[in-house]
């Protein structure tokens, strides 16, 4: 009987150890009802985009080019007020041309969505050094001195940009299977091929530089990554949807390899997140109740103020 026992319990063992990382997404998202898709509308759910898709724009625009969507296409900001500390950033000739680009089809975005499901008034945004120094703070658990300052130079900006893309890839993944009309899911999934895209050059280039150490900290690239990933998973509250450039075998692809190009769960599938989860990162509070991080004001549409107003009716 003992030796019965200490073997079921081996076995157990053995296969908690190889399915981990989706049993703990599992078990969190299974007992938390904060975790659990929203109730809205196919157009509150797309437009609940539009706000990583204004900040993505506004970063990638004012990094490369020093402009952003007034110059550009002041239509879109729909009156909304321009960026806080928002700059031209340093960057080497191949990353910036690079970013510009991104930045374009950011503007594309914004056009597809604003054109087929109405647009709303860009929130206020936050991308100051201020701002991101907080989050790499949080992210390394320490105060960086200097602040961490995303457009000083390359290497700082992409990290600055592994911070925001991703969370609006794993939005959309999120997003379509709870659309109701074809369109809404073709539309989601066009502009989901195109985040995807986007965050696998940068997490492409930051692979390049995953053992440089980012000067003047004495942290690498790598382990900037695995530190921004481990606090999303944080103050999203949900479980691991993130993860860094280089990883351990047992969350590399078929646990075969520590390289991480590409995030993805057990069967290499993309994670996914609601908007609440979307909010609690972005906020950098970890409550989709409290704003502030890079948005200070809150997010805009309805499921973003839809939370505000019950928080203030509460």
């Amino acid at each position: 009987m003992a030796r019965r026992t200490t073997a079921f319990f081996t076995a157990l063992i053995f296969l908690v150890s190889v399915l981990k990382p989706s049993l703990v997404v599992k078990a969190i998202t299974a007992k938390n009802p904060d975790c659990e898709p929203i109730v809205a509308s196919d157009t509150d759910r797309i437009q609940f985009a539009l706000n990583l898709e204004f900040l993505e724009a506004e970063f990638f625009l004012r990094g490369a080019i020093g402009i952003g969507l007034d110059g550009i296409a002041p239509s879109l900001a729909n009156g909304g007020p321009p960026p806080i500390g928002a700059r031209k950033a340093n960057l080497d000739p191949l990353v910036a041309r690079i970013i510009e680009e991104f930045g374009y089809q950011e503007v594309g975005h914004l056009r597809a969505i604003i054109t087929r499901t109405g647009g709303i008034p860009r929130p206020q945004l936050d991308l100051g050094v201020q701002n991101f120094a907080k989050v790499f703070d949080d992210a390394v658990g320490f105060k960086l001195i200097p602040a961490f300052d995303p457009y000083a130079d390359t290497n700082r900006y992409l990290l600055a940009s592994y911070v925001i893309p991703y969370v609006g890839l794993v939005g959309y993944v999120g997003t379509i299977p709870n659309l109701n009309r074809g369109t809404s899911r073709s539309l989601v999934a066009s502009l989901l091929g195109v985040e995807a895209g986007q965050d696998a050059v940068i997490r492409t280039l930051l692979y390049e530089r995953a053992n440089q150490t980012v000067r003047p900290y004495n942290l690498t690239v790598a382990e900037f990554t695995n530190r921004i990933s481990e606090l999303r998973n944080k103050l999203a509250a949900c479980g691991i949807k993130d993860e860094g450039i280089l990883v351990p075998l047992s969350l590399g692809a078929e646990n075969r390899t520590n390289s991480n190009i590409l995030s993805a769960d057990p069967n290499s599938l993309s994670y996914a997140r609601t908007p609440p989860e979307i909010l609690r990162i972005v906020y950098g509070s970890g409550s989709e109740y409290k704003p502030g991080g890079f948005f200070p004001n809150g997010g805009g549409g309805d499921i973003a103020k839809r939370v505000q107003l019950d928080v203030e009716c509460f």
